[in-house]
């Protein structure tokens, strides 16, 4: 069984203010993660809020790789923009659309759907035309059932962050880095006694691969030679 020192040492290197909005601080959270030896070269998936610096320093640092953005926060954020009248239907024809397992379908349904708020609600609009085809990562990579909902959205690690919230919630004085280090750790502790398997985790072998071919597929377009005699070769061959 770990303790709060061990658990604190596993997680030094990570900083726990808020969500980084500045695009230099997003960058170093995510390089942060390269160092302590996160590997991407075989693809990863990335799920996010929606924030731009985030998802500007996801590009600078780890590449083109996939990236899905949490249906439930835009949802929120699009819905936002309405008046309380016209959220429920709104709500129940992107909820459908996300809920598709044909990715074309979905693409078309949404982007119907913000041909008719343009006219009417032009903020909401653009906030569902930001990002929306990431909206759609999951479902673009064939990954349905289960799995999908799971990783649809940002929640099952903001279940996590609860915990460190309520642990620690009734600290009023903060003193050091250390001790912030300390009771996250101690939060994250009393979380692992509840996780279970991902919910859908018999997919993560079905995931694993889509990643990586899509991956592959986002490469190869760009893929130019590095040495003359490649240069070489691709022009004999051409």
């Amino acid at each position: 069984m770990r303790n709060v020192d061990e658990a604190a040492d596993g997680i030094g290197g990570t900083k726990f203010e808020a969500l980084p909005e500045r695009a230099g601080e997003a960058l170093g959270e995510l390089a942060d993660l390269v160092d302590r030896g996160l590997d991407v070269e075989q693809g990863v998936l990335v799920v996010l809020d929606g924030s731009k610096a985030l998802r500007a320093a996801v590009n600078e640092v780890f590449g083109p790789v996939a990236v899905q953005r949490c249906i439930r926060h835009k949802e929120r954020n699009v819905l936002n923009h309405l008046p309380e009248r016209d959220r429920p239907a709104v709500k129940i024809r992107l909820r459908r659309a996300w809920a598709s397992e044909n990715h074309a379908l979905a693409l078309n349904a949404l982007n119907a759907l913000c041909g008719e708020l343009e006219h009417s609600h032009p903020g909401g609009a653009a906030s569902l035309r930001e990002g929306l085809e990431e909206t759609l990562t999951i479902t673009r990579l064939g990954i349905n059932g289960q799995l999908k909902r799971t990783l649809e959205s940002t929640n099952p690690i903001e279940s996590m962050i609860e915990f460190t919230r309520r642990t620690s919630r009734n600290v009023k004085r903060w003193q050091s880095g250390d001790m912030c280090l300390r009771w996250t750790a101690a939060g994250m502790l009393e979380a692992e006694q509840q996780f279970h398997r991902i919910v859908g985790y018999t997919d993560l072998a079905k995931l694993a691969l889509a990643v990586e071919r899509d991956l592959a597929a986002t490469r190869s377009p760009t893929t130019m030679p590095t040495t003359p005699r490649e240069a070489n070769t691709l022009t004999t061959i051409n």
